[in-house]
């Protein structure tokens, strides 16, 4: 493993103790360029996750907290007039690292807000495209206890994200060094351009042709399977890859093993599986779903 990045996996382990596989989660996303759904219970340190994230790896950080009265140029920015002309201020979306803080709370219009600004990098206002700071990653929260004043995230916005993190709660061990442990303050280990360096580094790692036909035929069994409304798109895909190479990156190899396909995939796919009313009704998952494709798509481990 890269030893920079050895030393941002060490920073955030002395603050989000007993998460390692939410930890290389979150890095191997922000390598492949990509942004990322936390889902998780209240108080298992999603926002201590983003904020420790942004301090290690030297980038500013902003955290927005969705509520159903937040509008889109609350997010953005909006012009004002200054000196007899209007002037553009930015909004808390131009920041490096930003934490979409429980997401499923704003209304559609104003999710498609930020969503719109990740996926083409930039603000328009009054006529002019306002670039985003690089690297940019959005750290998106969504709280799976709470429905009633919630708007879901549509499939098109969903598939925006790159991978779908999971944050369960720790082990027992765990538990105990939460009590009786306080965790650390990280240092700044890397800085932007280092970061961004180790972003093209993790484009590098080789997959192989069985790969990358394993890859296709996942995306095709998907369009197959009637248990989906319909298949993975091939942004979808596209983020399986990335990932998988990030993954590898991080595991300090320079080509791609099955291992790293499958954890990409684990990833990249559940939040882009959209279950029919059948199957939902008959207790089928999306994680269900996705290793039935995976068996049939890749060879067994």
């Amino acid at each position: 493993m890269n030893p920079r990045l050895a030393e941002l996996k060490a920073e955030l382990s002395g603050v989000l103790f007993g998460q390692e596989r939410v930890i290389e989660a979150l890095i191997a996303t922000a390598l492949a360029g990509g942004h990322a759904l936390l889902k998780g219970l209240p108080g298992l340190g999603k926002t201590l996750l983003a904020q420790s994230f942004a301090r290690a790896v030297g980038l500013s950080f902003s955290r927005i907290q969705f509520t159903p009265d937040l509008l889109p140029a609350d997010i953005t920015g909006t012009e004002v007039l200054k000196g007899g002309e209007f002037v553009f201020v930015k909004g808390p979306i131009f920041a490096q690292v930003v934490l979409a803080d429980e997401i499923n709370r704003a209304p559609p219009k104003t999710q498609s807000a930020l969503l719109e600004a990740m996926q083409e990098g930039f603000v328009t206002a009054g006529g002019v495209r306002h670039p985003l700071p690089r690297p940019f990653l959005v750290l998106a929260t969504e709280n799976p206890v709470e429905l009633e004043g919630t708007y879901p995230l549509p499939e098109a916005q969903l598939d925006r994200f790159a991978a779908l993190i999971e944050i369960h709660p720790p082990p027992r061990e765990t538990w105990l060094k939460i009590l009786t442990e306080e965790p650390k303050t990280p240092r700044a280990v890397l800085d932007a351009e280092a970061f961004e360096a180790l972003m093209q580094e993790a484009k590098t790692p080789k997959i192989a042709s069985t790969g990358l036909e394993a890859i296709v035929n996942l995306g095709l069994l998907s369009h197959e399977e009637k248990r989906l409304r319909f298949g993975l798109s091939p942004r979808a895909l596209k983020s399986l890859r990335d990932l998988a190479r990030a993954l590898a990156y991080l595991r300090g190899r320079g080509y791609v093993e099955w291992d790293d396909l499958r954890d990409a995939a684990r990833l990249a796919l559940p939040h882009r599986l959209f279950l029919t009313e059948e199957a939902e009704f008959a207790g089928t998952s999306e994680k269900e779903v996705l290793e039935d494709l995976l068996a049939k798509a890749m060879p067994k481990s």
